[in-house]
């Protein structure tokens, strides 16, 4: 990284670390059940935070990698393939084009990855109830899911970016992936609860560690006289920081269909990452309302997988970063209009 990018990487994690003392520390220090007001106001703090953060590459953004002349334009570009048109414009209208491209594949980023979180939203859910634990404990285990989730997103994007920038087939392996778990999501159902006793990591633990049969409180690890235990709610938190991993082979895929700059991927998933929990207690209480929003998900990442493979193809044919913004939008919007208004079987049926 040169001067520039560690400086903006640094102000970046400095913003996530006084994001989290916020939200995480100073309103967040008695364990209550999250209602749908106070997880509306977080989710749209996160949201303005990410638009903000959109506008302000939007206007700076060339100061990411330190752009200052047209030959470090055109190296930026080519290094991660924006693809910039720049024969016959000058200096100012060069960075302000790179602007407008960096701040539209951030913002079209982090749609994808807040789309795609609320389907790990689903299993989340799932977790919890199959675990048994009580809705005032899911904060807690949340919070340092996110913080887990925040440092293990870095190295996989940061790992992935250097991969694809040495082997350009590995973008067609993860189209092909996200076509395919595109369509397992569209003709599969969620799955039911499952009896948490039989989960390969659960039945690890149990076997290597004392495990508590009973929650203590909101502890995670419980001490006993000269024995140390891992309660139920630690096993669900490394459940949840696994199923984040598994997560992330899904939507860091799609978001690098959308930009090669990993530091674009990095921000658009940690914006989303943040913004996770908020999200989390508003979609589990108005959950019944978007019945269709599943398969929204399945379209949006098969799209998202088509894309990556026809990628030359589609470039050829004058397609932008804006038009998948376009049809992503498109996506979520009619998905969330028919869980509105079709009603289901059963209601017909009465």
């Amino acid at each position: 990284m040169n001067h520039n990018e560690i400086l903006f990487f640094g102000g970046f994690i400095l913003l996530v670390i006084i994001f989290l003392i916020i939200d995480l520390g100073i309103f967040d220090r008695k364990a209550h059940e999250v209602g749908i007001k106070e997880s509306l106001i977080w989710t749209i703090i996160w949201i303005v935070s990410a638009f903000l953060f959109f506008v302000m590459l939007r206007f700076w953004g060339h100061e990411l990698h330190g752009l200052e002349t047209m030959e470090d334009i055109k190296m930026v570009s080519e290094k991660y393939k924006h693809g910039l048109e720049l024969e016959g414009l000058s200096l100012n209208e060069a960075l302000q084009l790179y602007r407008n491209t960096l701040s539209i594949e951030f913002i079209t980023g982090y749609l994808v990855e807040k789309s795609l979180s609320i389907d790990n939203i689903f299993v989340f859910i799932l977790i919890f109830a199959s675990f048994g634990i009580p809705s005032i404990h899911y904060k807690r285990v949340l919070t340092w899911g996110i913080i887990g989730a925040v440092v293990m997103r870095f190295v996989f994007i940061f790992a992935s970016a250097a991969l694809i920038q040495k082997y350009d087939w590995i973008l067609y392996l993860f189209g092909g992936f996200l076509i395919f778990t595109g369509l397992k999501m569209f003709f599969t159902k969620h799955e039911k609860e499952k009896d948490p006793s039989k989960n390969i990591i659960v039945k690890w633990l149990s076997k290597h560690f004392n495990v508590t049969e009973t929650l203590h409180g909101q502890d995670f690890i419980y001490r006993d006289h000269h024995k140390t235990y891992i309660t139920p709610l630690f096993i669900c938190l490394i459940i949840i920081e696994l199923s984040d991993v598994l997560f992330a082979v899904d939507s860091i895929p799609a978001i690098f269909a959308i930009t090669k700059d990993p530091f674009v991927v990095f921000f658009s998933n940690i914006f989303a990452i943040l913004g996770l929990r908020a999200l989390f207690f508003l979609v589990s209480n108005i959950l019944p309302m978007f019945r269709f929003l599943h398969l929204g998900l399945a379209v949006l990442l098969s799209f998202i997988g088509v894309k990556m493979l026809a990628h030359n193809p589609l470039k050829e044919m004058g397609f932008e970063t804006y038009h998948s913004l376009i049809i992503i939008f498109l996506i979520l919007t009619v998905s969330i209009l028919a869980s509105i208004f079709i009603p289901e079987k059963k209601k017909i049926e009465e």
